[in-house]
């Protein structure tokens, strides 16, 4: 038997391994020195900018510039040999798609969702020249957090162990972790389906939610964001109910179809008009018939709800 309070520390202490929000400061090259005497021109400094790279994440960033202090290349001064100074190059934060860069005050200054995107955060300083009196203006500086948001066609939510991982792996090449014990997925994962047409279809399976993640209760915020981007939500909930552990009381699978759409409405109420499908698990274990139909019951008894059963 396994010891929940183990579990629940274990997947605490692992998850602070992935990263979804990043601050760091920015700060764009100055512009070189202008030459008075032949009326020469600094060249422009850096700037900095986000670029979507299919293959980063803010951890490797992280390890890559412990002190998260990004600076571009100053600007060449004017000389006597090169009236116009040379620009510096912009320096490069690499991030994975689906960023959205936030200034400390709050304001967006954009986001970068497809591969190859570029944002540019801080501009380099303008060269010296007539009209700054050939003094080389400084770059622009500031503090703004990388905000990691998931992009993809399908979200898979549920709580803990109703097998969303199970499914994305049956489903896609993703090798997510898969456990008979809560809390496996620590970090989303992203699968793709691929048909013979060289269509393709993008599922995240999101960490499992436990009461109150709107709350931010067991690192909430963090899961439901990654909800916010994706076009379809598939709610996979065990048909036989879930119990969080031995210390909490057993839920049945309507309760926790409730559930689940009260913490999505809590935290985003415009959640609930995402397209939306319910998958129910674990239906060919003995029992589940008598379950199933009292489950119908109960859903085709909600307001407003437009039940459609696909066996």
């Amino acid at each position: 038997m396994v010891n929940t309070s183990s579990v629940l520390f274990a997947y605490t202490k692992r998850f602070r391994s992935f990263i979804d929000s990043l601050r760091v400061h920015v700060k764009g090259g100055k512009g070189g020195q202008g030459l008075t005497k032949y009326g020469g021109i600094g060249g422009r400094g850096g700037n900095v900018v986000v670029i979507a790279k299919a293959d980063a994440h803010l951890k490797k960033l992280r390890s890559l510039c412990p002190n998260q202090r990004f600076v571009a290349p100053n600007g060449e001064n004017s000389s006597g040999r090169m009236l116009q100074g040379q620009s510096g190059p912009d320096l490069e934060i690499e991030a994975p798609p689906g960023i959205i860069v936030r200034a400390d005050d709050g304001m967006v200054i954009g986001e970068v969702n497809e591969s190859g995107e570029r944002l540019i955060v801080a501009k380099g300083g303008r060269g010296g020249d007539p009209t700054n009196n050939f003094q080389g203006q400084s770059g622009q500086a500031l503090n703004v957090t990388l905000d990691l948001k998931l992009v993809a066609d399908i979200g898979l939510v549920g709580f803990p162990n109703a097998g969303k991982s199970t499914l994305l792996k049956a489903v896609s090449r993703a090798n997510p972790k898969i456990a008979s014990y809560p809390f496996t997925t620590i970090r989303p994962q992203i699968g793709i389906i691929e048909y013979g047409d060289r269509r393709q279809i993008s599922i995240a399976d999101l960490p499992g939610l436990i009461e109150g993640a709107h709350f931010n209760v067991g690192m909430g915020h963090k899961f439901l964001k990654h909800v916010e981007r994706t076009k379809l939500l598939l709610f996979m909930v065990d048909i036989h109910g879930f119990r969080l552990s031995a210390q909490h009381q057993l839920r049945t699978a309507f309760e926790n179809i409730v559930l689940l759409n009260k913490e999505l409405e809590l935290y985003k109420e415009e959640l609930l008009t995402k397209p939306s499908v319910l998958v129910l698990n674990k239906i060919d274990i003995e029992g589940s018939d008598t379950v199933l139909l009292d489950l119908l019951h109960k859903a085709a008894n909600i307001k407003g709800n437009d039940l459609l059963v696909l066996e």
